[in-house]
């Protein structure tokens, strides 16, 4: 059964932990003009498992964007199964303080901003499949004056050249708790080890990680395998050039005679006089 958001001081729509079917829990419909036309007073919202349905979601996205909801201090959208997050998606809401996006399956945060969230004093990103955070999303951390509370524990975190720049914000913030008990979930060699002790030593950084780089050097060496394969069939070209120049002359003196022989049937058949005079000596 669809269910439609109402206005309310605190809305709530969570999955309970007793069995009940996805389609009596899922949030269904989320109609703009629920909150009101000139913005609710809304402070808590609580999505937890309710926006399995990616429209929802992405109405959900608009909405925020909207500022229609900027009265927000907290916002649970945890237990969603949530891959990435629509661009862009908290710009709006300058009043957020807590924001839960625990247990879905984030995998990364590329086009998450955090920008206009002064007021973000936690931020939980447990147990989803984050594998690295780029030193962008770091940066917009290190901006947010009042977040003193982050949550990674739980997450997939790849131990390559890229989690350097993680490592290293790791050791020197403080907003992040639990983080001794982060730890490499990939690769085979580095798993189970605590992300604080990773030196540069420990990561292989001799393979290039950046595809396009990969890709550029690629295309290049294409390009000079071509090159070598029109500098030999010229060569060949070049060794054989008598042979080839006598093959097209015969080429051309058989075109030139299939010609002629051509033209002399025209003027036959072309010119009574000349068909009368072949049929007489035929005769």
């Amino acid at each position: 059964m669809d269910r439609t958001m109402f206005p309310a001081q605190r809305a709530n729509l969570h999955k309970p932990t007793e069995a009940v079917t996805e389609s009596q829990e899922l949030l269904g419909q989320l109609c703009p003009q629920a909150f009101g036309e000139g913005g609710s007073p809304l402070e808590e919202l609580a999505l937890r498992g309710a926006l399995r349905d990616h429209g929802v979601l992405l109405s959900l996205a608009a909405m925020l964007q909207s500022g229609a909801l900027r009265n927000l201090s907290r916002l649970e959208l945890a237990d969603n199964g949530l891959l990435l997050l629509p661009a862009g998606m908290f710009t709006a809401l300058p009043a957020l303080r807590h924001l839960d996006l625990s247990n879905n399956s984030l995998v990364g945060l590329r086009n998450v901003s955090f920008q206009g969230l002064g007021q973000l004093q936690s931020l939980n990103l447990s147990d989803n499949s984050l594998g690295v955070l780029r030193n962008s999303t770091l940066a917009q951390f290190r901006g947010l004056p009042a977040l003193r509370r982050i949550g990674l524990g739980r997450n997939s975190w790849v131990c390559d050249c890229a989690i350097e720049d993680l490592v290293a914000w790791l050791k020197e913030s403080d907003q992040v708790e639990g983080k001794e008990a982060l730890t490499c979930a990939y690769p085979d060699k580095m798993l189970g080890k605590a992300l604080l002790k990773i030196n540069s030593s420990d990561l292989d950084c001799s393979v290039p990680v950046d595809l396009p780089s990969q890709l550029q050097t690629s295309y290049v060496f294409l390009g000079i395998v071509l090159a070598l394969i029109g500098a030999i069939f010229l060569l060949v070209l070049y060794l054989n050039r008598k042979g080839i120049k006598k093959w097209m002359h015969n080429i051309r003196d058989a075109c030139r005679d299939h010609m002629e022989g051509y033209h002399y049937r025209y003027e036959i058949n072309a010119d009574p006089r000349l068909t009368n005079l072949s049929s007489n000596s035929d005769v």
